[in-house]
């Protein structure tokens, strides 16, 4: 380790680019946390501020730049950019946001040198066996980790894709999200990484101290599981078209689409049925066009609802030279929910809008640049007003439920997903995952898990290409269609469970875990002097 320490902002560089693999679709965790394990004695060592913060930052270059590698393939299904900016794209963004964790390693430098211990912290590349801060610093990394992360996600309006904590789905630890959701779960990934370094150091009393707990919610992860699907469950049937976005905005082959996702719906049944689509399925504005509206509902049976994506346009009146036109300037992203007597039932209109995709920021200064939003169009979507539960009607064999939605990219936002005052009995997430190769769609499902174990309910995903899924309550997945296929889901609704306590109490929980770890830091510290 010294060899690799001797250089350590290559050594930083290198280990963030391997540690993502350990997320889909690699999903190498141990090589996860071995990088974060190097990282913790990195920070160790680092003889000032400066370079505590740098090796942070050049850790998170690398990682996100590997993990992240999906957002280049979005450029090529546009022409008013060059498909090469998008390798770029992913670079700078790579550079923002590797502050975070650059952030998270100077507060736990800076917080290692604040706290008072029985004497100072070794300068040594290896701390010695008997080294009296070993296990202060990860408590302390821990903690900083968690809330550079929480930062990640919420400001500038947040980007909190591949938190790490989903790099423990794989493992039972992740049960710990129900307690100290996403956020607390990357806390643990670190003390994880200093247990493992720990050992490595033969310092076996400190790593059994930060294993055990580990080790007992791995087996309680592992021993615990959602309720089967009862056998009077309401039926759903998910539709996956695989229809590709390089012809999704054809008009020539608008009616084979809807044919194909006619036929993946199938026939109406005695028993009613929850029929699912994609984000965005239909180039249709359902409110203004009834004829569309009974296309669709000639699919259904009586007590069959359908839940499909569709925009919501608005206009306004403008006058030029005289004559007064419906000029179009804005649009919600949308889920609505159609009836079998062609009626509107409800409607979602996603709350988190991807920028530079679904609107331009500063779009003043950029349009005369040659930037454009990813999705084609003139006008900027408008953001919904948040987590909603959506009634669903009573039918002949099936109650009334409630439905929370979250549309693609909202679902990555732990406690932003369910109206917790109304709490749903499931949430459906209608995608589109077909712009961003083989990387982004598996990285979506896993976020989408982690929701579904936090919250204590069941998610049903839509999408265009893969990969559609039905999730129970725990977060694991009970059928899926990959990538690139045609075809449909269809089963029983999985059952929720009672609101977890991270249901409750939301992102309080992790920054309660948070300040748990500084004030052990604190105590093992003191108890060493």
């Amino acid at each position: 380790m010294r060899a690799i320490l001797a250089r350590p902002r290559l050594a930083a560089l290198a280990a963030g680019f391997l540690s993502a693999t350990g997320f889909e679709p690699l999903a190498l965790w141990p090589v996860t946390l071995a990088c974060l394990a190097l990282l913790i004695a990195l920070i160790e060592s680092a003889p000032d501020r400066r370079a505590a913060f740098l090796r942070g930052w050049l850790f998170g270059l690398g990682h996100f730049t590997l993990g992240l590698n999906w957002i280049a393939h979005a450029f090529t299904y546009q022409d008013a950019m060059p498909h090469w900016f998008g390798y770029g794209a992913v670079i700078l963004l790579s550079l923002y946001l590797a502050v975070y964790p650059g952030l998270a390693t100077l507060g736990a430098w800076l917080l290692g040198r604040l706290i008072p211990f029985g004497h100072p912290p070794s300068s040594r590349l290896i701390a010695p066996p008997g080294a009296r801060h070993a296990a202060a610093l990860p408590l302390l990394f821990g903690a900083t980790w968690l809330v550079a992360e929480y930062l990640r996600a919420t400001l500038f309006t947040g980007f909190a894709w591949n938190p790490l904590g989903v790099a423990l789905l794989p493992t039972g630890i992740a049960i710990a999200a129900t307690l100290i959701g996403t956020y607390g779960l990357g806390a643990l990934a670190i003390l994880a990484a200093a247990a493992l370094l720990l050992a490595i150091r033969r310092q076996f009393r400190a790593a059994a101290l930060i294993a055990a707990p580990l080790a007992l919610l791995a087996l309680w992860g592992t021993l615990s599981a959602a309720p089967p699907t009862p056998p009077g469950a309401p039926r759903i049937r998910i539709v996956q078209p695989n229809i590709g976005q390089d012809e999704k905005y054809s008009v020539e082959a608008e009616y084979r689409h809807f044919r194909t996702l006619a036929t993946l719906s199938g026939q109406p049944r005695p028993a009613p049925r929850l029929l699912f689509w994609p984000e965005a399925a239909i180039p249709a504005y359902l409110d203004m066009e009834p004829d569309w509206r009974a296309r669709l509902a000639a699919l259904l049976g009586p007590g069959d609802l359908l839940m499909t994506g569709a925009d919501k346009v608005y206009f306004r009146p403008v006058t030029e030279q005289g004559v007064t036109t419906q000029k179009l300037v804005g649009a919600n992203n949308s889920l609505w929910i159609v009836t079998p007597l062609a009626t509107i039932a409800g409607r979602y209109s996603k709350a988190h809008l991807v920028p530079y995709g679904e609107y331009l920021p500063m779009r003043e200064i950029l349009t005369p640049l040659g930037l454009s939003r990813l999705v084609p169009g003139d006008a900027d979507f408008w953001p919904g007003p948040g987590p909603q539960s959506l009634t669903l009607p009573a039918a002949t064999g099936r109650p009334a439920m409630k439905m929370g939605v979250q549309i693609c990219y909202e679902i990555i936002f732990s406690g932003q997903v369910v109206d917790a005052n109304n709490r749903p009995a499931f949430l459906f997430n209608p995608s589109n995952d077909a712009w961003f190769g083989s990387w982004g769609p598996v990285q979506h499902l896993a976020q989408a898990r982690l929701r579904a174990l936090e919250e204590g309910i069941p998610i049903l995903r839509s999408t265009p290409t893969g990969v559609s899924a039905v999730i129970d309550a725990r977060g694991q997945v009970l059928r899926s269609l990959g990538l690139n296929r045609a075809g449909y889901l269809e089963s029983g609704l999985p059952p929720a469970l009672p609101p977890t306590l991270f249901a409750r109490l939301g992102n309080l929980l992790p920054f309660l875990f948070a300040a748990l770890l500084l004030g052990a830091a604190i105590a093992t510290r003191r108890s060493r002097r």
